[in-house]
Order: C-alpha cells, then sequence, then structure tokens
C-alpha cells in the first residue's frame, strides 16, 4: 500500500535520505527492498502551486525573465508579464501566445481601448488568484475581463453588481451588461427591472432611454404592475420628458400598450385625446371598443394586445383535494410571474370533494364531506387575512362531489351526492337576500360533473351517476328557469375538469366508467365546446390519462392541476395556449392531490367578476363585458358604463329593433349595442 507525503521539512534532508537509500553503502539489502511489503511512496507537495506562483510573481516583481510587455492602449502603461502564465490564465492570451496571430512573436503588444489600472490588476490576478473589486473601478475591471475573457472575474463582478442593483441604476447595468456580452449579469438586471418596474419608470434612466429600449421594456410580459394603467401612466411620463421629439413615435409604443385590457371609462379619459388626427392610434382603440363589447368574438379579434401581463392575471389558488391520506387541508397559491406555488393556509377543518367560489375579497368553500358525513355548510375566508368564518347559511341538501358557479350574481351549487343517492337538484344562493332556493333540477343525476359559466348560461358537462359516467351536457338559462340539452361529448367523463376562454367551453380528462369498475380508462383527451355552432372537437391532449383535474382559467390560458392517474395523485401542472393548442408544463404544485378546487383570484377583488369551482370543474365567465341591449326612451339618452354622451352620438339603430348604437366623435367605427 503505498502511503502519500506532504513537502515538509528540510528538502535538503529528504534528498539526502533519497539519495543514501541508493547507495552501495546503504544498511538496507536489495533483498529488503525486493520483499512482499511493499515500501513505495507516492509523494505530492501540497503547497507546490502556491510556492511556483509566488515565485513567478517575485520574478514579475523583478523584472526577471518577463518575456512580454503588455501596453494599455488608453493611457500607455507599460506592464511586463510572462506568456506562459498569461495563456494559462486566460483564453485569449491562450489563443494570441500559441496561434499563429503575429502578437505571438512580438516582445511588446498593445492593447487598444484598455486601461491601465484594470489591465494592472488583472495580469496581478493571473499570478496571486487573487483581486480587489471596488464600486468605483468594478464596470473596467468587468470590461477589462471579458476582453481578455477572465471568466472567473466577469463572474465575480456581476455578482458584486448584482448586488448593488437599484431602481435607479438597473435600466444602466442592463445596458452595461448587453454592450459587454454579460449574459448573466443582463438576465439578473433585466429580472430586477420588471420586479421593480414601479419604482423604475419614477426614476432619472428611465426617461433617458431611447425609444428602441423603450419598445423592447413595454414588450415585456413579466413588469410586475398591478394593472395595465401602470404601463400607460409609465409611457405618457417618458413621452412628456421630451415630447417634441417623442410624439411622433405614440402610434408604434401605444401599440404596445394592452388597451384592450383598460377599463373603457380609462380609455375615453385618457387615450382618446392621443387619437386625434392619427389613424393608427384609432385603429387601436377600436380595437379596444370591439373587445369589450363584442365578447362572442374575442377568439376571432384576439392578439397580442389581448393577452394580459404575468402580474395583472391575478393568481391560482388550490384548495384541498385528496392526497393520498385523509385528504389534504392545504391552500397553495401560484404565481404565473414566478412560475411558482407557494403554502398560503392550512383549512382547519378536513373537507373533500367541495366547491369553491370566489366573490369580491371573500373565498366561499361550499358542501363536501369530512370523512364522516356529507355537508351543507359553506365557510368563507377573508382573501386578505385568510381568516375564516362562516356567515352563509347552509344550503337545503348536504351535496359532496358538487359543482358551483356563479350566474348573474347568485352562486349555483349544482348535483352531487348526499352520502345516499346522486343528485340532480339544484339550489342558488342570492348574496343579497342571503338565503338559498331551488330551481328547475337537472335532466339527469351527476355527481363529479363539470360546471361552468358561458354567454350567461350555466353548462353541466358529464359526472357520473352510481351505474354510468355521462357524456351528456345540460344548459341552464336563469331567465326562463329551463334546462336543455346540447350537444354531447366525444367521450364519457366523470371526474372532469372545465373551463372558459375566449368564448369556448373546455372539457379536460376524465374516467369513462364508475372509478370501482375494473375497466374504467382515465383519459388524456381535451376537447372544446363552441356554442355558436352547437359542437364538440378534440384538441391538444394532456400529458397523461387522468381524472379529478383542478381547472381554472388564469389570463389567456387554461390550467390543469394534478389529478389520479389510477396509481397516484398527481403534482403535475400544466397549461394550455388555444393559439398554438400545445400544453405545456409548469411549476408543480407543493403537494400531490386530485379533485382540488382552483379558482383564479385577481389582483383587485372589489371589481372582478366572480369566479367559482366544483369538485371535479371549474366554473368562469366568459369576461366583463359592455354589450349590454339599451332599449330607447323618452327620458333621455341611453347610457352605457364608461361611455360619456359628450362625445357619443346616438342613433337608432338599423334593423335591431328599438335598440342604439353609438358612434365615437372621431367617427372610425359603430359600436352596436
Amino acid at each position: 500500500m503505498s502511503n502519500e507525503m506532504s513537502c515538509k521539512g528540510s528538502p535538503t534532508s529528504s534528498a539526502s535520505a533519497r539519495i543514501s537509500l541508493a547507495t552501495d553503502e546503504s544498511h538496507f539489502s536489495l533483498a529488503s527492498l525486493n520483499s512482499s511489503v511493499s515500501q513505495d511512496e507516492y509523494f505530492r507537495c501540497q503547497g507546490h502551486s502556491d510556492l511556483v506562483l509566488k515565485r513567478m510573481q517575485d520574478y514579475l516583481q523583478s523584472d526577471k525573465l518577463c518575456d512580454v510587455v503588455l501596453i494599455a492602449g488608453v493611457d500607455g502603461r507599460r506592464i511586463p508579464a510572462h506568456r506562459l502564465v498569461l495563456s494559462a490564465s486566460s483564453a485569449y492570451f491562450s489563443a494570441m501566445f500559441t496561434g499563429q496571430l503575429r502578437e505571438s512573436q512580438q516582445e511588446e503588444i498593445t492593447l487598444q481601448e484598455v486601461a491601465g489600472d484594470p489591465l494592472n490588476s488583472l495580469i496581478q490576478y493571473c499570478y496571486t488568484g487573487a483581486i480587489e473589486i471596488r464600486e468605483d473601478t468594478v464596470e473596467t475591471l468587468l470590461a477589462t475581463a471579458c476582453l481578455l475573457q477572465l471568466s472567473t472575474i466577469v463572474t465575480a463582478c456581476c455578482n458584486f453588481l448584482a448586488r448593488q442593483l437599484h431602481p435607479s441604476n438597473c435600466l444602466g447595468f442592463s445596458l452595461f451588461a448587453e454592450q459587454q456580452g454579460c449574459t448573466d449579469l443582463l438576465k439578473l438586471a433585466t429580472a430586477y427591472t420588471c420586479q421593480h418596474f414601479q419604482q423604475v419608470w419614477k426614476n432619472q434612466e428611465f426617461f433617458m432611454l431611447d425609444v428602441t429600449q423603450m419598445t423592447n421594456l413595454l414588450r415585456s410580459d413579466d413588469l410586475n404592475v398591478p394593472n395595465e394603467q401602470e404601463v400607460f401612466h409609465a409611457l405618457m411620463a417618458w413621452i412628456q420628458y421630451d415630447p417634441e421629439t417623442r410624439k411622433r413615435h405614440i402610434p408604434e409604443l401605444l401599440g404596445l400598450i394592452k388597451l384592450p385590457l383598460l377599463q373603457p371609462s380609462f380609455i375615453v379619459d385618457h387615450v382618446e385625446s392621443l387619437c386625434e388626427g392619427t389613424n393608427e392610434c384609432q385603429q387601436l382603440v377600436m380595437e379596444a371598443f370591439k373587445w369589450h363589447l363584442i365578447p362572442g368574438r374575442r377568439s376571432l379579434i384576439a392578439t397580442s394586445r389581448t393577452r394580459p401581463r404575468k402580474s395583472t392575471m391575478g393568481r391560482l389558488l388550490a384548495v384541498g383535494g385528496m392526497d393520498g391520506h385523509k385528504g389534504a387541508i392545504s391552500i397553495e397559491s401560484y404565481d404565473p410571474r414566478l412560475d411558482k406555488w407557494t403554502m398560503l393556509k392550512t383549512m382547519p377543518t378536513r373537507r373533500l370533494q367541495f366547491g369553491v367560489a370566489v366573490l369580491e375579497d371573500r373565498l366561499i368553500i361550499v358542501g363536501g364531506r369530512d370523512g364522516l358525513k356529507t355537508l351543507n355548510t359553506v365557510e368563507c375566508y377573508d382573501l386578505n387575512t385568510m381568516a375564516c368564518s362562516s356567515n352563509v347559511p347552509p344550503m337545503g341538501t348536504p351535496r359532496h362531489g358538487l359543482g358551483v358557479a356563479f350566474l348573474e350574481g347568485p352562486l349555483y351549487a349544482v348535483g352531487g351526492h348526499d352520502g345516499w343517492s346522486y343528485l340532480n337538484t339544484v339550489e342558488r344562493w342570492d348574496p343579497s337576500a342571503r338565503t338559498w332556493s331551488y330551481v328547475a333540477p337537472m335532466a339527469a343525476m351527476r355527481s363529479t360533473a363539470g360546471v361552468a359559466v358561458l354567454g350567461g348560461r350555466l353548462y353541466v358537462v358529464g359526472g357520473r351517476d352510481g351505474s354510468a359516467c355521462h357524456r351528456t351536457v345540460e344548459c341552464y338559462d336563469p331567465h326562463t328557469n329551463k334546462w336543455t340539452m346540447r350537444a354531447p361529448m366525444n367521450k364519457r367523463r366523470g371526474g372532469v375538469g372545465v373551463g372558459v376562454l375566449n368564448g369556448f367551453l373546455y372539457a379536460l380528462g376524465g374516467h369513462d366508467c364508475p372509478a370501482s369498475h375494473p375497466a374504467v380508462c382515465r383519459t388524456e383527451t381535451v376537447e372544446q365546446y363552441d356554442p355558436t355552432t352547437d359542437t364538440w372537437t378534440l384538441v391538444a391532449s394532456l400529458s397523461v390519462g387522468r381524472d379529478a383535474i383542478g381547472a381554472c382559467v388564469l389570463g389567456d390560458w387554461l390550467i390543469a392541476v394534478g389529478g389520479y392517474d389510477g396509481n397516484r395523485y398527481l403534482k403535475t401542472v400544466e397549461q394550455y395556449d388555444p393559439e398554438t393548442n400545445e400544453w405545456t408544463q409548469i411549476d408543480s404544485v407543493v403537494h400531490n392531490r386530485a379533485g382540488a378546487c382552483v379558482v383564479a383570484v385577481p389582483n383587485s377583488f372589489g371589481t372582478a367578476p366572480a369566479i367559482a369551482s366544483g369538485a371535479a370543474g371549474v366554473a368562469g365567465t366568459s369576461g366583463t363585458s359592455l354589450a349590454y341591449a339599451v332599449p330607447s326612451t323618452s327620458s333621455g339618452l341611453p347610457t352605457v358604463p364608461g361611455v360619456h354622451n359628450s362625445t357619443t352620438t346616438w342613433r337608432p339603430s338599423t334593423g335591431a329593433g328599438s335598440n342604439y348604437y353609438y358612434r365615437r366623435h372621431f367617427r372610425i367605427c359603430d359600436y352596436y349595442v
């Protein structure tokens, strides 16, 4: 067995010992050296490299054995060095001295646009492995290190600068990093700019951006803003800083503001004044009003301006579900800008297969079961404090496996199971009267059905009863209190997840027969329902077949959370982009769960449309709309929210009975109401 020895003691005595062993006068015989027990040793001097570099540094300081002189092009400073040390430390010098470049034969080399101080510091680093990074020299040091391809110094400088990031300097850091090709620093500075945009646009660097830099900034969907109004105000501040030269850029820059996502009243009060005499701007305003006035055609007029920035989407909540034990009692929150799920709250009591709805600043949990009995109680959580209360009266019927949805004010609780039998009954809670009442029952008994709101109607999709899973679809009209059948899906789907996006209803996954059946099949397929044609179409499938999917719409994406694949509860989360017809995976939930209720919570609670989710499917609205039918009256002009009569000319519509349409004052289009 060989031993490793350190470089200790006198080198002279060590050498003498080895020489004495090799002489004939040694007290050891050759026979003993060749014995079966090996006396070989592996010697390593632990500090050898440091000693060599220290000796080379001494040679550098005394200008001994130096074979090249580097001349700083900025100030002419002359710095002697050793080619071997420089080549071993820097890929730049290695290519210069070991290749066929003419510098390989030159004794003096001038480095253009390089200053003497940072060059000398970096040459010293090649000998010592140490360097001082200061706030007043870091930028020139980084630029020189980038030129010399000293990656360790580049990383150290970038980390130093990253710690100095501030809303007042992050834009300058981004520009500097881009110029130097420092991709890591560029990513850090860009992310910091987006994160702190509300402070960034109030600092001097923001107003010094040129139009190209401003364009790149406004194009980002990662800007951390509560709403699109913030971005508009930032653009206006930039233009007002130098209006004479910047006003001509308004049409192209206004096209980067997501005008359709602004309130119509805000557009009238703040945007229209920019559009006088500018056709491009008028077209943008027309697009925004169309988005609000014709929600049924949003899928046809969707553009990049109708896709919200990630921070304005709000967040997702995944509430409860099955987790392989006794049921999950946790609530997780998803931030789309950070693509991250975090734990938010632990519910005080256990509930399974309940329904969840969001109304203003309250999270409402309806029905479910606690493991022993089916519940009819309702709990409320304050979304600001997550404090729990029970200030909503109980339903008339206990229900688990139900779906819930808000429709034109009231909250509907649909179907489910009461602990003894499957239900076709439907209850409605009026938030104003604070009472529950029954409405017309469905044609079929359904539990774990998908429930959604589309076009002012309540849709119930699939589900199961005691013997089979359904592919049928029923639609409820609250004005007639009647259910009608719609076109059935292509597949039977119990435990189906549903969501409404851009005027279409989506059905995700599910199982084709009762889960206890030995031949049960969980599907990965997804179907899209078009209410205008009453048809279902298969679209891109999920990554794996599963049921009990938590589904919800967030911004312009349909999100599928967790589920059960027949063997395990999943933590996978996927998002669907209808423009590309593709599913992509995003950050997984913290805990595996199936049958979670997933709801979207807006940034601003008070003005948001109510969104709801059932035990197996989400119910959403088709979007905020100003497309109201306005009857003609003798008392005055009709009134539409966000539309000022002072800038509107009302005229009777042609072929539309007694309704009106209005024409904007700049006469770019007509809107029928």
